[in-house]
């Protein structure tokens, strides 16, 4: 039997949850010597900063000059000046690695009969790169960019998106992501949650929390029943 039951849709975060965001600055591993994990972690943390700050000020730009913005800033805290380094990174996230169980994953969900689709801040562009690059196109409904609505995750009205484009209840979705805040937030706005808390976290001390907690998205068709 299912552990979570009604769903007819499952909806994915993209970076982090289907495509690996760090993959960009482990591919130039040997022009950042020590800096790449460093750098890694600065973008990354930038790049969502930066989402919640322009989202919180009104001051909406799409998630491509986001991204750019990040990297720009982890460069200037590790005393980087590479322009060629720059554009080559930001050419390798257009393409990040899927994460090995992803495709699998969704062939199972896509033979039981459930909707599937990407629920991203990335723009409509990124999205499709990367889901060309991964080859599971033919296995999603919909790829919903927050360029939509105008606001970055977790403002309700991204989450609405999937409720509106898949013609779903709230509770029938099964909203799955590696980030603890995207999967309160979803949980919040009334999804069923799969949190794939890949990076060991701890749990947001907030008023909703996921239903269920997992370390990879291998894990989510056996509580699905599929």
């Amino acid at each position: 039997m299912a552990d979570i039951d009604g769903i007819k849709a499952c909806v994915f975060d993209a970076y982090g949850t289907l495509f690996d965001f760090n993959a960009a600055a482990a591919h130039c591993r040997d022009d950042l010597g020590e800096h790449v994990d460093r750098l890694s972690q600065i973008w990354r943390t930038k790049q969502l900063q930066y989402t919640w700050l322009r989202s919180l000020m009104g001051d909406y730009v799409n998630f491509w000059q986001v991204t750019g913005d990040g990297l720009d800033y982890a460069f200037a805290e590790l005393g980087l000046d590479d322009p060629g380094l720059r554009a080559k990174l930001m050419q390798l996230y257009m393409n990040l690695d899927a994460y090995p169980e992803v495709k699998p994953m969704l062939e199972r969900l896509k033979a039981g009969g459930m909707k599937t689709a990407i629920l991203s801040n990335g723009t409509p562009e990124m999205l499709d790169s990367a889901v060309a690059n991964a080859g599971i196109g033919d296995l999603l409904d919909d790829i919903l960019s927050v360029e939509d609505v105008g606001i970055y995750k977790p403002h309700p009205s991204v989450y609405q998106l999937a409720v509106d484009r898949l013609d779903v209840k709230p509770k029938e979705v099964c909203f799955q992501s590696s980030n603890s805040w995207d999967a309160v937030a979803a949980a919040f706005f009334g999804f069923r949650v799969v949190w794939i808390n890949r990076f060991g976290q701890a749990r947001e001390v907030l008023s909703a929390q996921p239903d269920r907690e997992v370390r990879t998205l291998a894990d989510l068709p056996p509580l699905l029943g599929l």
